[in-house]
C-alpha cells in the first residue's frame, strides 16, 4: 500500500524532507502556517524564504489546511520548532486518524517541561508510534543533492524498519535506531555546543579551540545522555558526534552563527531578531542546565552558554571562565 505522508511545518527542515520524499513519488503534502508559502510552494516550486535559491519538487503539493494535511496522513511529520511543538500536536490531534506514526524533526526540549518531543507526543497522541529523524542534516547542502546521512529513531524494530525506505532516498541515506532517547537528546543538546563552539570561532580562538570545544563538549552531551537513558555508543554515531561536528563548523549552522555573532561582541537580542529561523540552543540551554543540575551532571560548557544567554555575560568571560576549570582526567569533566 502506498502511504501518504503529511509534513508540518514549512521551514528550512521541514520543506526540504517533504520535497526529498515527493521527489521519489511518495504522496506528501506540506502544511504551511503561512498562505503565501503554501501559494509559493505550489506556483513556482521554492520557499525562497527559508531555502533561497532552492529548487523544489513540482510534485510537491502544499496547503495551509491544517484539517486537511492531518487526515489524509498515513505518516505524519512534525517540523514544527521545539516551543510550538505542543500547539501543533493540540491543533493537529483532532483530525489524526488511529495509530498513524507520528515523527519529529525538531531538536530541542520544551521550556518548563524540559520534556524531548517524542515524550510531547506520546502524551498528547496516546496510542500513535514515535519517533525522530536527526542526524548531521544541513537543509541547504540537501537540496542541492550533496550526500548525507540520517538517523531515524524509533522503539518498535518492526515499525522503524518499516518506515526506513520511506524516508530513504537516493543520496540521502537513513539509519535506524531504537535509541529514541540517545538520538533524540543528541540533537537537542548539540545546539548549546555549538553556540559556544561559534563564540570562540567569533573570537578568534582558533581550530586548536574548536576542536577542544567539540570534543569536551561531545563529553558534556554524553554524560548527559547516559545519565537520562540514552546509549553510550549513540553519542558516538550520526545523532551524536556526527551531527555536533555538522553544527559546530558549518556556516550555514544557526547555533554556530549566533555563538560567532555573541563573540564579535552583539547583543543576542539584535542576533535573534535579525533571524527568521530558530536557533533552538538558545531556547532549549535553560532546560539542559535544569537537566544537568537534577541529575548531577557537570557541564561548564553548557554552563557558559547559559551565563550569557540567561545572565548577560560576555564571550571573554566565558572563555575566562572554561580556562579556569580545572582539567583532570579525560573521563572527568572540566
Amino acid at each position: 500500500m502506498e502511504l501518504r505522508v503529511s509534513v508540518l511545518g514549512g521551514g528550512s527542515w521541514g520543506t526540504t524532507v517533504a520535497s526529498l520524499l515527493a521527489r521519489k513519488k511518495t504522496p506528501t503534502l506540506l502544511w504551511a502556517r503561512n498562505s503565501a508559502t503554501a501559494l509559493e510552494i505550489n506556483d513556482t516550486h521554492t520557499n525562497q524564504r527559508y531555502l533561497p535559491d532552492a529548487r523544489l519538487s513540482p510534485r510537491l503539493e502544499a496547503t495551509d489546511d491544517l484539517e486537511r494535511a492531518v487526515r489524509c496522513a498515513d505518516v505524519l511529520v512534525i517540523g514544527t520548532p521545539a516551543q510550538t511543538f505542543r500547539g501543533t500536536l493540540d491543533a493537529a490531534r483532532a483530525y489524526i486518524r488511529p495509530w498513524v506514526p507520528v515523527i519529529s524533526l525538531s531538536k530541542g526540549l520544551e521550556i518548563g517541561t524540559h520534556k524531548r518531543m517524542s515524550e510531547i507526543i506520546l502524551e498528547m497522541l496516546p496510542g500513535h508510534p514515535a519517533g525522530v529523524l536527526t542526524g548531521p542534516n544541513l537543509a541547504l547542502e540537501i537540496m542541492r543533492g550533496q550526500a548525507a546521512a540520517s538517523v531515524l529513531a524509533m522503539e518498535d524494530e518492526t515499525i522503524v524498519a518499516s518506515l526506513k525506505p520511506l524516508l530513504s532516498s537516493g543520496l540521502f541515506r537513513v539509519y535506524t535506531n531504537t535509541d529514541v532517547i540517545g538520538c533524540e537528546l543528541g540533537g537537542a543538546l548539540k545546539n548549546v555546543i555549538a553556540i559556544a563552539a561559534g563564540m570562540g570561532d567569533g573570537l578568534g580562538a582558533g581550530d586548536n579551540t574548536r576542536a577542544a570545544v567539540i570534543t569536551r563538549g561531545l563529553a558534556e552531551v554524553a554524560r548527559l545522555g547516559v545519565a537520562l537513558g540514552g546509549r553510550p555508543a549513540t553519542f558516538a554515531g550520526l545523532a551524536g558526534m556526527g551531527d555536533l561536528v555538522a553544527t559546530c563548523t558549518s556556516p550555514q549552522s544557526r547555533n554556530r552563527y549566533v555563538g560567532e555573532q555573541l563573540g564579535r561582541g552583539r547583543a543576542l537580542d539584535e542576533i535573534i531578531q535579525e533571524m527568521h529561523m530558530v536557533a533552538e540552543g538558545v531556547k532549549s540551554v535553560s532546560a539542559v542546565m535544569a537537566l544537568a543540575e537534577a541529575h548531577g551532571i557537570e557541564m561548564p560548557i553548557a554552563r557558559e552558554v547559559y551565563r550569557i544567554v540567561h545572565e548577560s555575560g560576555s564571550s571573554k568571560q566565558a572563555f575566562r571562565g572554561l580556562l579556569r576549570t580545572e582539567s583532570g582526567a579525560e573521563s572527568e569533566p572540566g
